[in-house]
């Protein structure tokens, strides 16, 4: 069952979608279903690819990973997202960028802050 906040990918062209709203409908791309993303947490990859969430003076920062991600052309993190209770806020890099994102977010007035990243070998990651 198709949930809010769920991400699938179309293994044929690469198109991702990130479920905003609930419909009765399927998901399909290319004539075939789509893939549902699986969050990882913990596995070999973590500790270059699970998102690290800091608080800093201009609001909240996530790093992805333990030891910095690469971010080479053929192996990068296509985006960052941090999600609170009330707010989704996405910020997608390309190869050479550093592998974080800084969000204007005040964390004392946020109840749960959530990170995931998306790797373009690896897939997704959370918090």
């Amino acid at each position: 069952m198709t949930e809010k906040g769920q991400i699938y990918r179309c293994d044929i062209c690469g198109n991702i979608i990130n479920v905003l709203c609930v419909g009765p409908g399927k998901l399909v791309c290319c004539e075939v279903a789509m893939e549902l993303l699986k969050e990882k947490q913990d596995d070999d990859g973590s500790i270059k690819h699970r998102p690290v969430i800091e608080k800093t003076a201009e609001g909240v920062k996530v790093k992805v990973g333990e030891v910095p991600h690469p971010m080479e052309e053929n192996h990068h993190i296509e985006w960052v997202e941090l999600a609170t209770d009330n707010h989704v806020f996405i910020q997608f890099l390309k190869p050479g960028d550093e592998p974080e994102a800084e969000f204007p977010v005040e964390p004392d007035q946020e109840s749960e802050l959530k990170a995931r990243t998306y790797c373009n070998i690896h897939g997704l990651w959370k918090s």
